[in-house]
């Protein structure tokens, strides 16, 4: 091996020590992050030094965290995104001024500068994005109410980190002078402008024909390498203009999220970005700088406690205001409370600033570091010890499915209407393969005698594995609509050949069917309302045959105004008037339905006492 590359020996360390220490820190269930940041520690400069050039490989793996936001945006379209502008800019700016001030009153109180306590407080106020994504990938959270809010607030912040490390030249003494060659604000501001819009208008009429056009080649590894170019390309405009380049990857993946090449791009890119994320945990363990900690532990270990402790009250603090959930709100503190691969940067940054000398800025970074390495630590004790009725990671204990399935029928979702329709199947002899994620759920079915396997309906993978290429008919009964809606489009997209039934929550969500030109689905409470409203009319004496017409009148009605309303639901003022207009012929039919059925009785009683008459039978 003494003439290999040095390239060859250092990919041979970092794969090693990934294959040993993952499985082994999962194993006891620390989880993977933990096994990235031990093995980052036991081969970098302060454990067995087989590498030794720590910020080199944190360089090239932040690119990992670029391609994790690329695909996080991906699962956003832009009208989600939208909705949730005011947790980004009102949630997200409150947590980072709200950890920054309370940072900086307390160093100002312990005697620290002003400068250096303003530069540590913006760069300890920052999370770690990719830390705290992953963490929730594994724990299915990024959906949820808490995780979204999570998602908006470290959004924000990689938004956030370009105007703090923009501050640092002014707070530092090496101020630029106004003779130097530097190009004016509005010059760099320009270029800002341009390049976003650039990638907008790119993403929207440029990007799409051209992977269409790449993808009729039929070569499946010049799809991929296009995709990567993609992602590289942002990122590279976005740090030519002096930006986020994770940020101009998630602007990418979001104006890409209807597109029809979705999930072929998260097919192709997320092999990249699990193994450079991995990548990016062993550097950040490999930076760790321990002989700051054994110059100075007090100081490094009281950094760490306070900022750690503050951050925690703060954020707990904004969980509860926020209307949190309680249950969910010590997770979603522990995520936020660490500080975040930015804040590396900004300390860097206010170092070649000279706001603060290096040994500082390698305090920082080491407490940074050894908060990102605590906190995965943190959640597993509260898991074990505070809170083992919400532990989220249960779900780890259930083998996926594993074997391939070939049923004619696949349902997805084992809930209160999936496993009714999953029953019936059964109970006729039908073979079925039923999916579910949820392992409580599982285990509850799974002591009733019935089969159900674990496994996420929206991930591909499982889905062929489930037998979906070979299936006839695909229920979609899951309760989330983006869970459903995703289901969909990879069914139509991979299995065309499957029938789709798929279960609806209300018309918002049959709306989303109509634009898929889904028709076949059913409104979860729809046909029980209606059942409901016959037994109120039958309650009331209304003939048998009588309610069932009404029941069965209101019911073509309202599927027909669906159609309706669906073409024009954008237009509120139209859709007002054709709701309006609709209840008021529908009144009116039914009233005539009413004249009618009392009109037809009349007749059939008269005549029924014409024939008594003629007979000498008793009268009606």
């Amino acid at each position: 091996m003494e003439h290999a590359p040095p390239w060859l020996l250092s990919t041979l360390v970092y794969l090693a020590a990934a294959v040993v220490a993952v499985p082994l820190s999962k194993a006891l269930g620390l989880g993977s992050i933990i096994g990235y940041l031990l093995a980052g520690v036991v081969i970098g400069p302060w454990g067995l030094r087989f590498v030794g050039d720590a910020q080199a490989v944190l360089h090239f793996a932040e690119f990992g965290v670029v391609l994790m936001l690329f695909l996080v945006g991906l699962e956003l379209e832009p009208k989600r995104l939208w909705a949730l502008r005011r947790p980004i800019f009102g949630w997200g700016s409150l947590q980072v001024l709200a950890c920054a001030l309370a940072l900086f009153g307390v160093a100002v109180l312990l005697g620290v500068p002003w400068r250096v306590a303003l530069a540590g407080a913006l760069g300890l106020a920052l999370s770690s994005t990719a830390v705290a994504l992953q963490v929730m990938e594994e724990r299915n959270l990024l959906r949820s109410s808490s995780g979204q809010q999570a998602f908006s607030i470290l959004l924000f912040q990689d938004v956030a980190a370009i105007p703090i490390l923009a501050l640092m030249p002014l707070l530092g003494v090496a101020a630029i002078s106004v003779g130097s060659d530097e190009p004016s604000n509005w010059i760099n501001a320009l270029k800002v402008i341009g390049v976003v819009a650039l990638i907008i208008v790119g993403g929207r009429l440029a990007v799409g024909p051209a992977l269409s056009w790449i993808a009729r080649s039929r070569t499946p590894e010049i799809f991929t390498a296009a995709s990567l170019l993609l992602v590289v390309a942002i990122s590279a405009l976005m740090q030519w203009v002096g930006m986020s380049m994770a940020l101009g990857a998630f602007l990418a993946g979001v104006l890409l999220a209807e597109s029809e090449f979705k999930h072929e791009l998260e097919a192709d890119i997320a092999p990249f970005k699990c193994l450079l994320l991995g990548l990016f945990f062993i550097a950040v363990g490999m930076s760790i700088d321990f002989g700051v900690l054994m110059r100075q532990p007090g100081a490094l270990l009281a950094v760490l406690v306070v900022f750690l402790a503050l951050k925690l009250v703060v954020i707990f603090s904004l969980a509860k205001w926020m209307g949190m959930a309680w249950q969910d709100r010590p997770m979603f503190t522990l995520l936020l409370a660490q500080g975040g691969e930015f804040g590396f940067v900004v300390f860097q940054a206010s170092a070649g600033a000279k706001i603060f000398d290096a040994e500082v800025a390698s305090l920082l970074i080491g407490a940074v570091a050894l908060s990102m390495l605590l906190t995965p630590l943190l959640i597993v004790a509260f898991d074990r010890l505070l809170a083992p009725r919400f532990a989220r990671n249960k779900a780890q204990t259930l083998a996926e499915i594993h074997e391939p399935q070939d049923a004619p029928v696949i349902v997805a979702g084992f809930g209160r209407y999936g496993q009714i329709v999953a029953r019936l199947l059964m109970a006729n002899g039908i073979r079925t393969t039923v999916l579910d994620h949820d392992a409580e759920r599982i285990e509850s079915a799974r002591a009733f005698g019935y089969r159900v396997f674990y496994g996420d309906a929206t991930r591909l993978d499982l889905l062929r594995l489930a037998g979906a290429a070979e299936a006839r008919v695909i229920m979609v009964a899951v309760d989330d609509t983006e869970a459903t809606n995703t289901i969909v489009d990879l069914v139509r997209t991979h299995f065309a050949k499957a029938q789709l039934v798929v279960r609806v929550r209300d018309l918002t969500h049959a709306f989303d069917m109509l634009d898929r030109g889904i028709q076949n689905f059913e409104r979860e409470v729809l046909d029980a309302s209606l059942r409901s409203s016959r037994r109120v009319l039958d309650a009331l004496g209304t003939p048998a045959a009588e309610a069932h017409r009404m029941v069965q009148s209101f019911h073509d009605h309202n599927v027909e105004l669906m159609h309706q309303t669906h073409r024009i639901r954008h237009d509120r003022k139209q859709l007002v008037a054709v709701a309006k207009k609709a209840r008021a012929d529908l009144e009116q039919q039914m009233s005539s339905d009413r004249e009618l059925q009392a009109h037809t009785k009349t007749h059939a009683d008269a005549a029924a006492d014409a024939i008594a008459k003629e007979f000498r039978l008793p009268s009606v």
